[in-house]
């Protein structure tokens, strides 16, 4: 009877193993613990508060506690058009509690040109989603004299280099003057504020700037305030969030330029935990809160995963090798 027993015993360990190994195999990816309770997701903004950048990550940040189940926190790091941020993210433990936001063109320009000296590459970086495709635009406060976008170019034309408009160094907004520019045979003055274009808000409203080169998202409270005029964006197609509002294209400039925001972790962060948060951010931007959260602040969504914004990343810094030298003409 012991013989018969041991080989009982041993035949029983021997299937639970097998059970055991099988289970292994079958475990699904998002088995794996993270992120762990008690710890907290950090959110590198490169850019002022207050700026759509930010908003739109705080909302974000909000739908993905509740997917996650742990604190998503937001830590804006303003500074140099937003190299300070990425600087930070880069330098990140690549474990998944630090996402860091990918601004293009400024996310790629900083570290293709060179006197900008950024201690990061592109291979610093695993892309994880593109969220947010965010068309530029020009306005001015609602006083200006200028009501249209040839009144600006006939007023700019008469009194050459007498307009002031707010820009950034090699970022959405400057690439968007330097076009317009261009195609209308003007030059105006910039003004750069590299902290962020909220930062314009004041000096546009108090008569310190003639013009405001933003985004769409930039600036619908103070369109609905009726603080701001709009002068044209710059799209294909008239913006749903500005009704009236013509495009460069309606008024003759063939313009097109946008702001594409995106995030991005630490280089190294292991396909586990990339897997996880890729699929928390597609789940959270498919939701019907989100959505109508992002379009109350005037904001495009535009969803590309992980390996579809690591294709995206690489096409776009092709382009950018291209207008660079047009930029610093």
């Amino acid at each position: 009877m012991v013989p018969h027993r041991r080989a009982s015993l041993g035949a029983t360990l021997w299937a639970m193993a097998c059970l055991l190994v099988a289970g292994l195999v079958a475990a699904p990816a998002w088995a794996v613990a993270f992120p762990q309770k008690g710890k907290s997701i950090q959110v590198i903004v490169g850019y002022a508060a207050g700026g759509s950048s930010d908003s739109a990550v705080r909302i974000l940040a909000s739908g993905l506690e509740k997917e996650l189940g742990v604190p998503v926190v937001v830590v804006n790091k303003p500074g140099a058009n937003g190299q300070i941020g990425l600087t930070a993210l880069a330098q990140a433990r690549p474990d998944g509690y630090t996402i860091g936001t990918t601004n293009f063109p400024m996310a790629v320009v900083s570290y293709l040109e060179p006197e900008r000296k950024a201690a990061y590459s592109r291979k610093s970086f695993q892309p994880l989603a593109l969220h947010v495709n965010d068309p530029n635009l020009f306005a001015v406060r609602a006083s200006s004299p200028y009501k249209t976008l040839k009144d600006l170019v006939d007023a700019a034309k008469a009194k050459p280099k007498s307009i002031t408009v707010s820009s950034g160094i090699l970022v959405d907004d400057q690439f968007a003057i330097l076009q317009f520019q261009k195609l209308a045979g003007i030059q105006l003055i910039q003004v750069n504020f590299p902290q962020g274009t909220s930062l314009a808000f004041t000096p546009l409203l108090g008569g310190k700037i003639d013009l405001f080169a933003g985004n769409v998202g930039d600036i619908l409270a103070q369109f609905k305030a009726g603080e701001v005029r709009i002068l044209g964006i710059m799209d294909d197609k008239p913006s749903p969030f500005y009704p009236g509002v013509k495009t460069f294209e309606e008024q003759g400039y063939k313009v097109y330029n946008s702001s594409s925001r995106g995030y991005a972790l630490p280089a190294g962060t292991p396909k586990d935990v990339v897997d996880v948060l890729d699929s928390a951010i597609k789940k959270v931007v498919a939701t019907d809160d989100h959505k109508r959260r992002m379009a109350d602040l005037a904001l495009t969504l535009k969803h590309l995963d992980a390996a579809e914004y690591a294709r995206y990343w690489a096409e776009y810094e092709m382009t950018i090798k291209e207008l660079l030298p047009l930029a610093k003409e």
